[in-house]
């Protein structure tokens, strides 16, 4: 018992943004571990705003062209659930257990944001569809 293509087709999508999610995460966040003590005795990081800026403008591309495409709940799933993955794996090592309250906040930051981006690009998309005269 296999997939039906109407099936693989609906959910490709959703799992490759994932994929793209977790792949980005790790691109720009996962190497950069350490914890900076600045010399007044604070404690910063482990990442850099340039790190998560650059994860930001990565996924809002990826949201917006598969958007673009048609995918507009594959962009929001996709996006969510893998950097939510990706946030789980990565901070899972947390002894305090505190780490879930991060988890959360990620998923729902990445919902709302992807969830934003895909209402735009879609209200573009057919917005610019409405204007252009039909060709044969």
């Amino acid at each position: 018992m296999g997939l039906h293509r109407p099936v693989l087709r609906a959910g490709a999508p959703a799992l490759v943004l994932a994929g793209v999610s977790v792949v980005a995460w790790a691109a720009w966040l996962g190497w950069d571990q350490h914890r900076e003590v600045r010399a007044d005795g604070s404690v910063s990081g482990p990442y850099e705003a340039w790190q998560v800026a650059g994860l930001a403008a990565t996924l809002l591309a990826a949201v917006c062209c598969t958007a673009a495409r048609g995918h507009s709940a594959a962009a929001v799933a996709g996006t969510t659930a893998g950097l939510t993955l990706a946030a789980y794996v990565d901070w899972s090592g947390e002894a305090s257990g505190l780490f879930m309250v991060g988890v959360v906040l990620v998923m729902a930051g990445s919902f709302v944001a992807s969830a934003v981006a895909t209402a735009v690009v879609s209200a573009l998309t057919d917005t610019l569809g409405r204007d252009r005269p039909l060709t044969r």
